[in-house]
C-alpha cells in the first residue's frame, strides 16, 4: 500500500515528456506577457473584480495547455521551475538592457495636467475620470483644480502631485513621461 501511494506521488514523465512541458510552459509565459502588456497599464495597479476573474480563468485556461495530460507531481514542477526561471531570466534581461525595458515595461503616462484632464491619454490608456477621481481621493484631494500632475505609473497606480507641492524636474526621471 504505502509502495503503490509513494509511486503514484513521485511518478513523472520522462526526459522528451518534461522538455515538452518545459517548452510549452515558456510559449505560454512569452504569450501572456505580450497580451497583459497589450492590455495597459491600468490592469496592473486599479484591479476591478473582472480584472480578477479575467486573471484566475486565463490561468485555469493556459494549465491544461502547458501540463498536457501530465498530471504527475514532476510534471506540475517542471512547469512552475521553467516559471521561476523565465521570470528571473526577465528580470536579468530588464536590469541590463533598458531598451528592453522600455519595451517589455513601458513608461509612465501624464494624465493631469494643471487641473485638466489630457483626454487623449486617459482614453488610450483605459482609465476613467471616476479612477481619476478616487486616485485624487486617495491623495487627500478632493478638486480636480488642486491637482499639478497625476501620473499612471508603470506599475498601474496613479501618483498624484498636487498644485501646492515642489516638484523637482529632473531629465533622468521625467524624460520617458509624455506631456501631450
Amino acid at each position: 500500500m504505502l509502495v503503490t501511494w509513494l509511486a503514484a506521488v513521485f511518478s513523472h514523465p520522462d526526459l522528451l515528456g518534461a522538455l515538452v512541458i518545459a517548452g510549452k510552459t515558456a510559449v505560454i509565459y512569452l504569450f501572456l506577457l505580450a497580451g497583459l502588456r497589450l492590455l495597459g497599464k491600468r490592469e496592473l495597479g486599479q484591479m476591478t473584480v473582472y480584472d480578477l476573474v479575467l486573471i484566475v480563468v486565463l490561468a485555469n485556461s493556459v494549465q491544461n495547455a502547458m501540463v498536457g495530460s501530465d498530471n504527475t507531481l514532476v510534471g506540475g514542477i517542471v512547469a512552475a521551475c521553467t516559471l521561476l526561471a523565465l521570470n528571473r531570466f526577465f528580470t536579468w534581461l530588464l536590469m541590463l538592457n533598458p531598451k528592453f525595458e522600455h519595451i517589455a515595461i513601458g513608461e509612465p503616462v501624464l494624465l493631469v495636467r494643471n487641473g485638466q484632464i489630457l483626454g487623449s491619454n486617459v482614453r488610450k490608456e483605459g482609465i476613467t475620470r471616476e479612477l481619476i477621481m478616487a486616485a485624487l481621493r486617495e491623495h487627500g484631494i478632493a478638486n480636480l483644480e488642486d491637482v499639478q500632475m497625476a501620473v499612471l505609473e508603470v506599475d498601474g497606480t496613479i501618483s498624484v502631485v498636487p498644485i501646492r507641492a515642489t516638484v523637482y524636474r529632473t531629465r533622468h526621471h521625467f524624460r520617458a513621461l509624455r506631456i501631450s
